[in-house]
């Protein structure tokens, strides 16, 4: 877990490449799994963000999310979270949504989509 996790803390950070595009609206239901880890030899390109509620996934793709999220540990999340932070595209595009780093619980890099995937109250 250790290893995804610093997967994508360095995918996040390298975020700030020029193929980077601005954060785009979120899609009802996210075609991305949650537990593909990007390969370990190249940082993925960035060219959209997704800000998803876990409410607002299916089912099944929620019980993968919520599989990632209880190995996650907090040492790793917060690391994660600060990453985040200090990606301003990615703070922005939840920004947008009245949201937080703080309210991230897990995300997923796949065909160059960043999907954050949220919890609220």
């Amino acid at each position: 877990m250790r290893i995804f996790t610093a997967s994508v803390i360095i995918a996040v950070v390298s975020l700030g490449t020029p193929a980077f595009v601005q954060a785009q609206g979120t899609p009802s239901q996210p075609q991305t799994q949650p537990a593909q880890t990007p390969p370990a030899q190249s940082s993925p390109i960035i060219r959209s963000i997704q800000v998803v509620d876990l409410k607002d996934l299916k089912p099944a793709v929620r019980a993968k999310v919520d599989e990632v999220v209880a190995h996650t540990s907090e040492d790793d999340l917060q690391s994660l979270r600060k990453s985040i932070d200090a990606t301003p595209e990615a703070a922005s595009a939840l920004k947008a949504k009245g949201l937080s780093s703080s309210q991230v619980v897990a995300i997923n890099i796949a065909d160059g989509v960043l999907t954050m995937f949220t919890k609220t109250a």
